[in-house]
């Protein structure tokens, strides 16, 4: 799942790797509640794996999915064909012609630095008494990688990107999310964070794919497997990430 017009994503890499974010994706599902003939955007749908659950307990319903990068939408495109609306569009910048009965979205809300920007939108594109239902990067996400980085980043050939290497995500707290969104003018917030640490079973191509991505764009090529292998380096052996999750919970109020 992605955000970020200026960056494009390996999608055919993504939807090979993305065990736990589908895994994610199910539970976060589990805590929207539907009737079944809402019509519900998906911010973020990345390769459309999850999309395609939440197509499913939609049988009279219709679902609107986003995407920044245009890999990430034609796969989506290819997996869902015509059963699901799949826009490109940046979600901090997103219009929509109808407004939606609920949003969902996983594992995207970290790449989106303005925070406050994306909240307003989001409760721009729902009907009064929609509800809002996410997951992202919290407080202390992947704090191991994060360490890693910055002293990979610390040395040559390196150092010079350094700045920029430490700009690729923003993890809130429980408290941050929370007072955002009810700025944005959201009521019946709950706000949460969980932790889930994932093993994966292919950690060079899984790092580049799921968790660099950004890193990577803003290196040279001949730099970038090389910045892998050192990141993993100074991981946990075997590689393991320390997710940590940002639960969101809330609702546009009644009109």
């Amino acid at each position: 799942m992605s955000d970020g017009a200026s960056h494009d994503w390996d999608a055919e890499w993504y939807d090979r790797i993305s065990d736990p974010q589908l895994a994610w994706g199910r539970e976060v599902l589990e805590r929207l509640p539907l009737e079944g003939d809402e019509l519900v955007l998906d911010a973020g749908c990345g390769t459309g794996r999850v999309t395609r659950l939440l197509l499913e307990r939609l049988p009279r319903g219709r679902v609107v999915a986003v995407d920044a990068s245009p890999a990430m939408v034609a796969k989506a495109r290819a997996t869902l064909g015509d059963a699901v609306e799949v826009r490109l569009a940046d979600l901090a910048e997103l219009e929509l012609d109808t407004p939606v009965d609920a949003i969902f979205s996983n594992a995207v809300f970290h790449w989106v630095p303005d925070s406050a920007k994306l909240f307003g939108v989001l409760h721009g594109c729902l009907v009064p008494g929609g509800r809002l239902v996410a997951q992202c990067g919290g407080e202390g996400n992947v704090a191991s990688v994060s360490a890693a980085i910055s002293e990979v980043g610390s040395r040559a050939p390196f150092a010079e990107f350094r700045p920029d290497l430490e700009r690729a995500w923003t993890f809130r707290s429980a408290d941050d999310a929370a007072h955002s969104l009810e700025a944005a003018g959201f009521v019946d917030v709950r706000c949460w964070l969980e932790p889930k640490p994932v093993t994966p079973a292919e950690p060079h191509p899984y790092l580049a794919t799921a968790v660099l991505p950004l890193h990577l764009e803003r290196l040279p090529e001949g730099l970038r497997d090389a910045f892998v292998d050192e990141v993993m380096a100074r991981m946990p052996q075997p590689v393991t990430l320390d997710y940590v999750r940002l639960n969101i919970a809330a609702r546009r109020p009644p009109e």
